[in-house]
């Protein structure tokens, strides 16, 4: 490709708010498509974490992290920080009974260069987080580098930028046809709204929807069924500045008055008879024994959505050979990921130029 055609991208979400971005600044003619309004699906309904020290069951998939938190930092720089992005490291402590698990992770960290703290209980509540009902001597590990991200408005700053440089938008509106020429190549992509839009190339950022996407151009993309269950609190002021893993729950800010709280052992339960008020209601249990001081939060919203996981748990990026013009940008963990997998691929769309970060995660490992 030359950088002047026009792509699809489908799913306005973080993956694909950061691919639109990054092909608009190479030239690219861009067309943005989501059925809903932008980041107000998964992005929206994520824990936002930005880290590299949960992704070490392999080492390319880590190394790819810690490339994703490198790139958010220059994003910041190159978008301004605003409210979305708040590098202020992350914490984690657990039940004496998985301690040395934890602590097993923080030397394999370290013997891979990454940032890595270790404190007592006391210690984190003197310098950190006051608030938190940690043990004096439990030792709770403290990455400095991670962050967490406000997912909607950095999708919805990327979007005005990626808009200001010429790009187009159909929101509300889902893809329900892509066409192909004799050569089996992209030619156009037909939204429920009725309208046909004719383009060189399609990116399926498409999120839980991606395996539909896919199957449109007769591809098969098998995905995990992994749903998870996000809730916000409300609370003035808000008593923590971090993201961080106490045992059975995960706690972050969300806004100036709120809270988000998950937990896999709730989303363990969403397949059970249980409502989703009533896991909410969980949640908040747990997060009331990590932080006290959220006992007196209000539950304001609750969502169980579905994560984007190809079936090996790992991403998939990058061009389909078998159709010309068609490429994927399918992954979890895409709060951190979506900012260099919106720079290598669309370089790659633009120039061709596979870059070597990407070649576990590459489409063809699935059967066509």
């Amino acid at each position: 490709m030359t950088g002047s055609e026009r792509v699809a991208v489908i799913g306005a979400g973080v993956v694909g708010a950061c691919v639109g971005w990054n092909l608009a600044r190479l030239g690219a003619q861009v067309v943005l498509i989501d059925a809903g309004q932008p980041g107000e699906g998964v992005t929206n309904w994520s824990f936002s974490w930005v880290n590299a020290s949960n992704k070490t069951v392999r080492r390319s998939y880590f190394d790819l992290n810690v490339a994703g938190m490198a790139v958010h930092q220059a994003l910041a720089r190159d978008i301004g920080a605003d409210s979305w992005w708040h590098p202020s490291g992350h914490l984690r402590w657990a039940d004496p009974a998985a301690q040395a698990t934890v602590l097993e992770a923080v030397d394999l960290l370290a013997d891979w260069g990454y940032k890595v703290e270790v404190h007592s209980g006391a210690e984190v509540r003197r310098r950190l987080e006051p608030a938190l009902a940690v043990p004096d001597a439990a030792p709770v590990v403290f990455y400095p580098d991670e962050a967490w991200v406000h997912g909607r408005r950095l999708v919805a700053r990327l979007i005005r930028e990626t808009v200001a440089r010429g790009a187009e938008h159909r929101f509300d509106t889902a893809v329900c046809d892509i066409s192909t020429r004799t050569d089996g190549s992209i030619r156009s992509v037909t939204l429920t709204d009725g309208n046909r839009l004719d383009v060189d190339a399609v990116v399926n950022a498409a999120g839980p929807d991606a395996r539909h996407v896919a199957a449109l151009v007769a591809r098969q993309l098998p995905m995990r069924r992994e749903p998870g269950i996000v809730t916000r609190v409300e609370c003035s002021p808000v008593p923590v500045h971090r993201a961080l893993h106490a045992p059975g729950i995960e706690i972050r800010p969300d806004t100036e008055a709120s809270v988000v709280l998950h937990s896999r052992d709730t989303d363990a339960l969403i397949d059970t008879d249980a409502e989703p008020a009533e896991l909410a209601r969980h949640l908040h249990a747990s997060a009331r024994r990590a932080v006290p001081a959220l006992g007196s939060a209000r539950i304001s919203r609750t969502r169980v959505v579905n994560r984007p996981i190809p079936a090996d748990g790992f991403p998939s990026v990058g061009a389909v050979p078998s159709v010309p013009g068609y490429f994927e940008a399918v992954s979890h963990s895409g709060i951190t990921l979506g900012p260099v997998i919106g720079r290598l691929l669309s370089t790659e769309i633009v120039s061709g130029e596979r870059d070597a970060m990407l070649a576990d995660f590459r489409p063809q490992r699935f059967a066509e």
